[in-house]
């Protein structure tokens, strides 16, 4: 048992491992046929994220011994087109007394390139007996598959004042010639996102505190990104924030001060309305594209969680959302619309550009899909009625409900019967004026529901766990008629196994 327990903490035993136990799991009936996964056992955050030498490269939370969450590793994938992953060894082993704990392990961070070599900057997490402590720590490669720790590790640990235990997630970044880190921490029970700087990425100083929460935006930040974006020099602090219950990402949109390390912001947003949408992460392509990135999941404390899905009964757990661009608008606020490259999955179209006048209480079934893209325009001009109701995954009596409240100006989905398992109806406020039309795109996989409504201002995910028979979809006015035009229905093509 110690010499099997000994070869798992090395990245040969690792690989070793994942090729046996991927055996009758890569083809299992929940498995997703185009959303991101882990090959076998327990996924969560992206970590990582970086367009490197002509590939994408995703890196992930990972427990490859369990479908539960347990010492994390980082998982890794690379792919020319973000649609077709090639799985790699896993990057890092918690092999390290920083980040060797069966509770702890190598916690979530970014990459960057320096000097031709790949650096991971990472959280790693144990417990010395006196409560868990998390420092920053270093690992690079030459070649960007095999990574090799620094021996100095960790490199920045939690300043005085603070607790060891949230101190965590860091964001590496490069303005003028300097590289930069934000660190998630929290301080009296309020979140603070700290800035440090560094000429070599091993040697860190303290600049200031970023930003913070006063007690509005929680007592923690996960997973703090922080990124320029568009033509006005302007900057977006992103964040899963601890303490606000449904709101699972925010983002702040403002100026950025270099010389006092203090981030001003005068908007704020949610990337996404939906249950299933946490720690994002971003970064830029090799097209010039802010890309992000989220875990298709979240954590116990939102007060409509139940549990983490029955995929675990597969051997394996989490998915990743669609990749998805980030696109600054005229008024600061931010949209997230699906890549391009996801069109490249589509087959025949099984709708094609289809017009539906719906009289009030009519519904209409408009194709089947349970691995599928939908997309169609609400003629808001020629629309009088309240409401018009979205049915995904119809059968067995069974379906997941999404209303485009337009008396409320609301989005809902409810998945309270959508397979026996989920729970919960997400809602999101629906920008309604002086619109004549609205977008919406919907993207069905085998456990995982995404909208995007309104150019990508307004996104809901949410995970279903319905079987592959239950695919029907339906569309309905309510209290009055209904003009949907151009609806367009496409099967998608499996691209991940």
């Amino acid at each position: 048992m110690n010499q099997l327990l000994a070869r798992r903490k090395t990245c040969e035993g690792v690989t070793d491992y994942i090729a046996q136990a991927r055996e009758g799991v890569l083809d299992a009936p929940m498995r997703q046929h185009y959303h991101f996964m882990p090959e076998v056992g327990w996924m969560n955050d992206p970590n990582g994220l970086i367009w490197f030498r002509g590939r994408y490269h995703l890196f992930f939370q990972y427990n490859p011994f369990d479908a539960f969450w347990g010492m994390m590793h980082w998982g890794h994938a690379v792919s020319d087109d973000l649609m077709h992953w090639e799985y790699l060894p896993p990057a890092l082993i918690p092999d390290q007394p920083c980040d060797d704990h069966p509770k702890g392990g190598c916690f979530s961070g970014s990459a960057i390139e320096h000097d031709g070599k790949l650096y991971l900057v990472y959280t790693g997490t144990t417990n010395e007996g006196d409560g868990f402590k998390q420092t920053q720590c270093v690992a690079w490669s030459e070649d960007g598959v095999r990574f090799e720790k620094y021996a100095g590790n960790p490199v920045l640990t939690a300043p005085a004042g603070y607790d060891p235990a949230n101190f965590r997630d860091p964001r590496v970044f490069a303005h003028d010639g300097v590289f930069y880190m934000v660190v998630g921490a929290k301080k009296s029970e309020r979140a603070q996102a700290l800035l440090y700087r560094s000429e070599d990425l091993l040697q860190w100083e303290f600049v200031n505190v970023l930003a913070e929460s006063r007690g509005e935006l929680g007592y923690m930040w996960e997973c703090p990104d922080f990124f320029p974006l568009g033509d006005e020099g302007l900057y977006v602090l992103m964040f899963s924030p601890m303490g606000l219950g449904e709101r699972k990402t925010v983002y702040l949109v403002g100026e950025m001060d270099f010389k006092t390390g203090r981030f001003s912001h005068h908007i704020s947003g949610e990337t996404d309305w939906g249950f299933d949408c946490y720690a994002p992460q971003s970064f830029l392509d090799g097209k010039g594209r802010r890309l992000l990135i989220g875990w298709a999941n979240a954590w116990d404390w939102m007060p409509w969680w139940k549990d983490w899905g029955p995929t675990y009964k597969e051997g394996w757990c989490g998915a990743m959302t669609l990749p998805r661009e980030v696109v600054m608008l005229p008024d600061h606020t931010l949209a997230f619309r699906p890549v391009q490259e996801v069109e490249s999955l589509r087959d025949l179209p099984l709708v094609d550009g289809c017009d539906l006048l719906l009289k009030g209480g009519e519904a209409r079934a408009v194709g089947c899909g349970a691995a599928a893209e939908l997309d169609f325009t609400l003629d808001l001009a020629h629309t009088r009625a309240s409401a018009v109701l979205l049915r995904l995954r119809v059968g067995n009596g069974r379906a997941v409900e999404v209303a485009f409240d337009l008396a409320n100006a609301e989005l809902r989905a409810d998945r309270n019967n959508a397979d026996g398992w989920s729970r919960g109806t997400c809602r999101a406020p629906l920008p309604m004026k002086g619109r004549e039309t609205m977008e919406v795109r919907v993207f069905l996989d085998m456990d995982s529901i995404e909208i995007f409504a309104d150019g990508g201002r307004v996104c809901q995910s949410l995970n279903v766990f319905a079987p592959a028979e239950q695919d029907g979809i339906e569309i309905e006015a309510r209290g009055g008629e209904a003009s949907v035009r151009d609806l367009r229905l496409w099967s998608l093509r499996r691209s991940i196994h």
